[in-house]
């Protein structure tokens, strides 16, 4: 009777380890990622963010014009770096914890999922991608002062800059709209990638929890990123907000709210959208990244450290 009640009773709630290797490995494949094809795409879709004008092809060409090969890694060094080392650790440590509590107050594995993926989301914008977002942003516009004539400051005097005159606030310029990115980033991808993988099961005969191969990982997560970019518009915001793109009819002291009226009034809806083509196309790379050489990632960290690397990928 009693081995009966033991073994139908709900298995305990645990929280999931946050270990060292795990952020090893989150720090490893974003530095990758964003060192090879991450840093011109994120170039590319910024500036066609920053000058809605410009189609797909005006925008490779004017950040060729920048600097040639160079142009399309401007802001890689220190801020992508910064960026790409630390934002996977916040997330996996942030998301780890709400997901714990979401499924403790009786959240199923899918809403603590998603409530994880969001809370991580909004920790990342604050933590350390609010400043590093507005300096890669600075840097890739600011060469509307060099056409002046003038030869534009560099990195770490852009940067002591801003914080002399604006403070705390003046370096995390579009915070708000790096959060309202990032929650609704990470909770739409989880659950679109979710719906992907169920489609693909229901398509190939798999039951529930049986392994997807390398290529429906790749296929599942890349249409949950690139689907993903519906909130294009928030990024969008996001860049004007921190561009230093000059124009006397910009109103001063920008909120998500003002900004959004302004590309709104100036480009239409199609002006939100801009720079959506290689934001899907940074969302793929991302994914190849993340599972195709997640696997091979994991191994050597797992020889390194000795530890077990239990994040997923």
């Amino acid at each position: 009777m009693s081995a009966s009640l033991s073994s139908s009773a709900p298995a305990a709630l645990e929280k999931k380890p946050v270990k060292f290797s795990n952020f090893l490995l989150g720090a490893g494949l974003n530095m990758f990622e964003v060192t090879t094809l991450g840093q011109p795409l994120e170039v590319v879709k910024t500036t066609m963010a920053a000058n809605r004008g410009d189609n797909f092809a005006g925008a490779l060409s004017r950040v060729w014009g920048r600097g040639g090969v160079l142009g399309y890694y401007q802001g890689l060094i220190p801020w992508a770096w910064i960026e790409a080392s630390t934002k996977g650790a916040v997330l996996l440590f942030v998301a780890s914890e709400a997901e714990f509590y979401a499924k403790s107050f009786g959240a199923s594995n899918f809403i603590g999922g998603i409530s994880g993926g969001m809370a991580g989301g909004v920790a990342q914008a604050y933590a350390t991608m609010g400043f590093c977002t507005c300096m890669k942003t600075v840097e890739i516009t600011k060469h509307k002062i060099a056409a002046t004539g003038v030869k534009p400051p560099g990195t770490f005097a852009t940067f002591m800059d801003i914080y002399r005159k604006e403070g705390i606030r003046g370096i995390n310029k579009g915070v708000n709209a790096v959060a309202i990115r990032q929650t609704t980033n990470w909770g739409s991808r989880f659950g679109l990638s979710r719906l992907a993988e169920q489609g693909i099961r229901k398509s190939t005969g798999k039951e529930e929890g049986q392994k997807l191969g390398s290529f429906e990982k790749i296929l599942a997560s890349g249409l949950g990123g690139g689907l993903s970019a519906w909130n294009q518009p928030i990024e969008v915001i996001r860049v004007e907000m921190q561009s230093k793109t000059e124009d006397p009819n910009r109103p001063k002291n920008l909120t998500v709210g003002k900004t959004l009226n302004y590309i709104y009034s100036n480009n239409g809806l199609k002006g939100l959208y801009r720079g959506v083509t290689p934001r899907i196309g940074l969302s793929v790379w991302q994914t190849i990244c993340m599972v195709a050489l997640g696997d091979i990632a994991k191994e050597a960290i797992e020889k390194l450290t000795g530890d077990k690397v239990t994040a997923k990928h």
